[in-house]
């Protein structure tokens, strides 16, 4: 099974999730989100199985959030098009193992599914 870590190296939350994961002698798939963002149909397994909504996986103090999502009454296709649109709102990092995910805030929450 592939892990994958949807990951921003600039993020030193996201720097110590992937730390964490590689010392468990795991090498991940790492997707920089920022520069491929999942497809529409991705981003919503991944809300999916981490059991969420768009709104609970945005970053609100983003400026593309004030922009595009803030005071929207957005539907749940509309709010994660604009989410692949603009990937900075997505928060980080994210971790898929099969089907299971985890958001890696803190670090330490990956490790119960790898």
């Amino acid at each position: 099974m592939t892990i994958t870590i949807y990951h921003n190296p600039r993020c030193s939350k996201s720097r110590q999730t992937l730390a964490l994961i590689e010392a468990q002698g795991i090498e991940p798939n790492i997707i920089e989100y920022l520069n491929s963002p999942p497809s529409e149909a991705e981003l919503d397994h991944i809300l999916t199985i981490l059991g969420r909504e768009p709104a609970e996986l945005m970053r609100r103090g983003e400026e593309e959030f004030t922009q595009h999502f803030k005071g929207r009454d957005l539907s749940r296709t509309e709010a994660i098009s604009l989410m692949v649109q603009y990937p900075k709102v997505i928060e980080r990092p994210i971790v898929v193992n099969g089907d299971k995910a985890a958001v890696g805030r803190p670090p330490e929450s990956v490790l119960d599914i790898l």
